[in-house]
């Protein structure tokens, strides 16, 4: 199990996620500071990237994934286009992927998929209807293990 913190915005809530026991920072934007800063506390860096330019700055910088946020509408053929020039990014899109695209997404070269709405209805979430949640992740790994990915 890894524990990291996602929607990180500066040094200090990197450095307050750290201290609290993440081993992985997420950020929406790429931020050479943070990338840097994950980097020498020696935790996994995914920033947020939307352009082939910006997960190439990532890279450089040290960054071990790139986030592909938001997704575009076609998230596989962007991820493959991408892949082609720059083999060695790894790729995790966030947006956009859901249970019926999901397959279609890794296939393409992303090296993870993550789900904010297909897995987290902010009404459920509200309601701390917390099985439904379970539910959802349950009809993911299913899937996942029907198709033969997992």
């Amino acid at each position: 199990l890894l524990v990291g913190a996602g929607t990180v915005m500066s040094i200090d809530q990197a450095k307050d996620a750290v201290n609290a026991g993440a081993q992985f920072i997420v950020s929406p934007v790429c931020d050479p500071e943070i990338i840097r800063h994950a980097v020498e506390l020696d935790v996994v860096s995914i920033p947020g990237t939307f352009t082939a330019t910006e997960m190439e700055t990532a890279h450089e910088l040290g960054a071990d994934m790139v986030k592909l946020f938001p997704a575009p509408a076609d998230i596989s053929n962007f991820i493959s286009a991408v892949l082609g020039p720059m083999p060695y990014l790894k790729i995790f899109p966030t947006n956009g992927v859901d249970i019926d695209n999901m397959l279609s997404v890794l296939n393409s070269g992303a090296v993870a998929v993550g789900f904010v709405k297909t897995l987290f209805d902010p009404v459920d979430l509200h309601r701390n209807d917390f099985r439904t949640v379970e539910k959802r992740a349950s009809a993911i790994c299913d899937r996942l293990t029907q198709l033969g990915s997992v």
